[in-house]
């Protein structure tokens, strides 16, 4: 099939977008590639300190003869998706001596969980933590003493710093490795609902923790389709994952073969053998435009909006909001997934997954077959599955029909013709919406502003009954410069209830959502922020404004709007207190949410 037009034209521009910046990249990169394999260049101290602890290896790190494997791990065990990780160093060690190379652990990286920090303090710390994921495994990996690295990594933040830091060190080969999502617990719905009967007082905290802990039961990552699981579709989707590695449950025989196997592709793709495959070859023009493909077809989040330009400017690859638009617009949305539709991670799975969708995109020409990947050439490697056939692991052809059409359906009959999301602008900057799981008769609200600087005080105008017509809600100085740009994942269930009331209500704002947004129109990454200055900061409360999802207009209606002195506020006491204080430079050097808001690249 051939590709699709918007496709190569959004490809096109990306790569004229980019030359001198990709050219500078790839020029740093072949650097770094000729100065070969890197422990042949260290001293002999510099070798024994590497190695003083490494046992029965030593003999064959010191013979150079044999890859070493730098593994940069996530791990922690207040995450339920990284408590798997524990084992992993000791699997992928004892995988590595079966074939007479080894593996050291590089370094660690720090992993937060939004869902801890939702609606607290330590948010503001949230997106930042990106950019010290993709210092502190730039650590790890500054030993030099690796021939391929092992990226542990599941959620949020950490997959996109961990691909930041891969990028930068993109001479070296790298695969990614997941842990799967935990077992399917409480319906997401059900939990929903009773978040919602808590938000009007129809349940006590007692309901709602008990819920909450039959939704969160396990290892694993959360079975929505958050940021977490985009996250892995993402690395799919682009070549960094082993194909099927994406959705397999911890602790099951086939999770650990996957991880047995990455680390025998990590040995295979390095400059000591014929596949040499850095992940610089791998993360390309193509490789982005597939990974948005793949994020609008599966209706995935939109945190991956800010993620995706700041891996890429770390590859040399300028993205820009209307690459994300016009893909959107023309990739069919293929999957329904909670918070899209009823079903789990572990469903989608099951009817099929990313193989069969991967397979239907490229037969209808909307991914590009010719990539590199760690598994090799074409992406059509990744219609295949992987199975444990008596004890042994291999890779079958991968299914070609949904098993479920109500989760998963084919290209040519999708859910519906376009992705999952819509770029907005107007006089007031340009935004972002997940449209995927907003209804047609709430994709256009034109009322009047309420204006707040938190979400707490929206809580409090809810509570105190002050939202009885139709409401614009803006929330702003929630930008990156602001206070870090953190989740106001907290106000769903409050805007959820005023939608369920019959009344039109939209958000408006420079802050996040969770990639668990849904049925409630959000304007959201909202640029230039009201911190920066942008336009959100003249808007005053009674303000006409209009969120038209159809169109991608977002405007303030007013005569006076473009005369008005942008409001600047008192943000001190964002910069105190649980840690914010370290985070100073971040907030004063980071870039625009359009560009990613990144600090590091």
């Amino acid at each position: 099939m051939a590709l699709n037009n918007t496709v190569h034209a959004v490809t096109e521009r990306i790569i004229e977008r980019s030359k001198a910046q990709r050219r500078g990249y790839l020029d740093k990169i072949a650097r770094a590639q000729d100065a070969g394999v890197k422990r042949a260049h260290l001293t002999c101290g510099n070798q024994a300190h590497a190695y003083a602890a490494m046992g029965d290896d030593k003999a064959a790190l010191t013979a150079e003869k044999a890859a070493n494997i730098g593994i940069v791990t996530a791990y922690n065990d207040m995450l339920s998706a990284h408590q798997p990780f524990k084992d992993y160093p000791d699997q992928i060690k004892a995988a590595a001596r079966r074939v007479g190379a080894t593996a050291q652990v590089a370094g660690g990286v720090p992993a937060m969980c939004d869902g801890v920090t939702q609606g607290q303090t330590g948010m503001e710390l949230s997106l930042f933590s990106r950019d010290v994921i993709a210092l502190a495994a730039g650590v790890a990996l500054s030993h030099n003493t690796f021939d391929a690295a092992m990226y542990l990594g599941v959620c949020d933040k950490i997959v996109p710093g961990l691909v930041i830091a891969a990028a930068t060190f993109g001479h070296i080969p790298g695969v990614f490795v997941p842990a799967g999502p935990m077992t399917s617990g409480l319906p997401n719905d059900e939990k929903s609902k009773v978040r919602q009967q808590f938000a009007t007082g129809e349940v006590g905290r007692d309901k709602l923790m008990e819920a909450e802990m039959a939704s969160y039961h396990g290892p694993g990552t959360c079975t929505f389709y958050g940021t977490a699981n985009s996250n892995q579709m993402l690395m799919e989707f682009m070549g960094l994952h082993l194909p099927g590695a994406s959705f397999v449950n911890p602790g099951t025989p086939l999770r650990d073969a996957l991880t047995d196997q990455a680390t025998q592709t990590a040995l295979n793709i390095t400059a000591l053998g014929n596949m040499y495959t850095p992940v610089a070859d791998i993360l390309d023009e193509k490789a982005f435009v597939n990974g948005i493909v793949g994020l609008m077809a599966t209706g995935g989040s939109t945190n991956l909006v800010l993620h995706l330009p700041a891996m890429a400017r770390a590859a040399g690859v300028i993205l820009d909001v209307e690459d994300f638009n016009d893909l959107s617009a023309a990739t069919p949305l293929m999957a329904k997934v909670y918070p899209n539709g009823l079903a789990d991670v572990n469903h989608f799975h099951a009817a099929g997954g990313l193989q069969y969708m991967i397979g239907e995109l490229l037969d209808a020409g909307h991914l590009h077959q010719d990539v590199k990947t760690v598994a090799g050439e074409g992406l059509n490697l990744y219609s295949f599955e992987p199975e444990l056939l008596h004890g042994g692991f291999h890779y079958r052809e991968g299914p070609t029909k949904s098993e479920n059409d109500k989760i998963l359906r084919p290209a040519s009959a999708p859910f519906q013709p376009s992705g999952g999301l819509k770029e907005l602008k107007g006089n007031l900057g340009r935004s972002v919406m997940k449209v995927s799981a907003v209804a047609p008769e709430h994709q256009v609200v034109e009322a009047r502003a309420r204006i707040f600087h938190t979400q707490d005080a929206v809580k409090h105008a809810f509570k105190a009954g002050e939202f009885t017509e139709d409401t614009i809600v803006v929330v702003r100085f929630q930008g990156p410069k602001a206070n870090g740009m953190p989740e106001l994942h907290s106000l769903t269930p409050t805007l959820s209830v005023l939608q369920g009331r019959g009344l039109k209500v939209a958000l408006v704002t420079d802050g996040r959502m969770s990639g668990a947004s849904g049925k409630v129109p959000a304007a959201i990454h909202l640029s230039p922020e009201a911190a920066d200055g942008g336009a959100i900061a003249r808007l005053k409360d009674g303000d006409l404004v209009r969120v038209d999802a159809t169109t991608g207009e977002l405007s303030c209606l007013e005569a006076d709007f473009g005369t008005r002195t942008p409001l600047s506020i008192d943000l001190s006491s964002n910069e105190q207190g649980l840690g914010r204080e370290l985070f100073a430079a971040f907030r004063n050097h980071c870039g625009p949410a359009s560009d990613g808001a990144g600090t590091v690249v």
